[in-house]
C-alpha cells in the first residue's frame, strides 16, 4: 500500500473524461517511442484515437468489427517487439475476445496493453449489452494479466506511462463517465500496491475507478459524524494488494468495498477472499457494494444511484459495519 498526501474530496470539483488524458498521453509517448502502435475495432472515434491516427497513420491498425482478430493482431505485434495498445469498448473487448486474451496474451505472456474504453455502466442508455460490469470478474481468473482501474485523469496517464516503461500483459479500464481528479500531484503507481488517500482507524473504504471520489466524499460525511474512515484507492485489481487489506482488517473496525462492477469475482470478492482467510480474531465486518444483477437502461448517474453506488450509500454501509447504523 502506498500512502500519499491527502487527496481532494471530490465534492464540488470539476469532472473530466479520462479518455482524453489517455489519448494525449499515448500520443506524447508515441512521439518518442516508435514501438508504440494502436489497434482498434472500428472504434477510432469512441477510443479517442482520431488525433493519433492523423499523426501516426502508419501506426494505427483498424481491424474492423473483429475483436478476436484485434487481440490476435496485438499479440503478433507484441511478439515482434512492438508495444500495442489494443482499444475497444470494454464489453466487446473482454466479452467477445476472452479466449484470445486468455491464450494469446495472458498464457503466452505477450505484452499487449488491452484498453477497455467506457467501462462499467458508462454507456448508460445503450443498456445491458453495452455495460461492462463483468470484466473484472472474468479477467481476474487469468493468471499473469495485470488489471488496472484508474480513478481519474492523472492515474490514467500514469497507467499508460507505466505500460510503456514496463510492458507486460495488462488490461486498463479507461473511464468515460466524468469524475473529479482525486489523485494527489506527484503520485506514482507501485505495481500491486493500493494508494491510501485518507487516514482512518474506525472503518476502511476500498474503492476503484469512478467510486474512489464517492468514497472520499463519504469519508467527509462520516468525519462530520465522528467516524474516521481510511480510504484506499484499489487501482490495481491484479496483482492485488493483500497487505493493505490485511492491515485494514487489523487496524480498523470494518471494511466497505465499492466498485462499478459485479461483486461476484470483482474487487469485493477479492477483498472478501483475503478477509475470509484471516485468523478468526482478525476478521472484521465486511460490506460489498456493486452489482449483483443485469443493470436496467438509464443514464450512468441514474444507474449508480439505482445500485446504491453513491456517497450516501457508502456512508450507510460504513455505519452499519461499524455498528452505528
Amino acid at each position: 500500500m502506498t500512502t500519499t498526501a491527502p487527496a481532494p474530496t471530490g465534492a464540488d470539483l470539476p469532472v473530466h473524461d479520462a479518455r482524453k488524458a489517455f489519448a494525449e498521453e499515448l500520443a506524447a509517448l508515441a512521439r518518442i517511442d516508435d514501438r508504440i502502435v494502436a489497434v482498434c475495432n472500428d472504434s477510432v472515434g469512441s477510443s479517442n484515437l482520431t488525433d493519433f491516427r492523423d499523426e501516426f497513420p502508419d501506426r494505427l491498425i483498424n481491424v474492423g468489427i473483429a475483436e478476436q482478430d484485434m487481440v490476435g493482431v496485438g499479440a503478433g505485434l507484441a511478439s515482434a517487439g512492438m508495444i500495442p495498445f489494443v482499444c475497444a469498448a470494454a464489453p466487446f473487448l473482454t466479452g467477445r475476445s476472452l479466449e484470445q486474451i486468455k491464450a494469446d496474451v495472458a498464457y503466452s505472456q505477450h505484452a499487449v496493453i488491452l484498453c477497455g474504453m467506457s467501462p462499467g455502466m458508462a454507456y448508460g442508455e445503450l443498456g445491458p449489452t453495452h455495460h461492462s460490469v463483468e470484466d473484472l470478474s472474468w479477467l481476474r481468473a487469468l493468471p499473469g494479466l495485470d488489471i488496472v482501474v484508474p480513478a481519474d485523469r492523472l492515474q490514467t496517464r500514469l497507467a499508460v506511462r507505466a505500460a510503456v516503461e514496463h510492458p507486460r500483459p495488462t488490461f486498463i479500464r479507461v473511464g468515460r463517465h466524468k469524475v473529479p481528479d482525486v489523485t494527489p500531484e506527484g503520485s506514482v503507481l507501485e505495481r500491486g500496491r493500493f494508494q491510501q488517500l485518507r487516514e482512518g482507524r474506525d472503518i476502511t473504504l476500498v474503492a476503484a475507478g469512478t467510486l474512489v471520489s464517492r468514497a472520499l466524499a463519504a469519508a467527509e460525511l462520516l468525519a462530520a459524524d465522528g467516524v474516521q474512515a481510511r480510504v484506499l484507492n484499489a487501482w490495481s485489481i491484479a496483482p492485488f494488494d493483500v497487505d493493505a487489506i490485511e492491515a485494514a482488517a487489523r487496524e480498523t473496525g470494518g471494511i466497505v468495498t465499492a466498485e462499478e462492477a459485479n461483486v461476484a469475482g470483482g474487487l469485493g470478492a477479492a477483498v472478501a477472499s483475503v478477509v475470509g482467510q484471516l485468523p478468526g480474531d482478525s476478521r472484521v465486518g465486511l460490506r460489498l457494494l456493486g452489482l449483483t444483477e443485469f443493470a436496467p437502461t438509464g443514464s450512468t448517474d441514474f444507474l449508480l444511484e439505482h445500485f446504491g453506488l453513491t456517497a450516501d450509500s457508502i456512508v450507510a454501509a460504513a455505519r452499519e459495519v461499524a455498528g452505528r447504523g
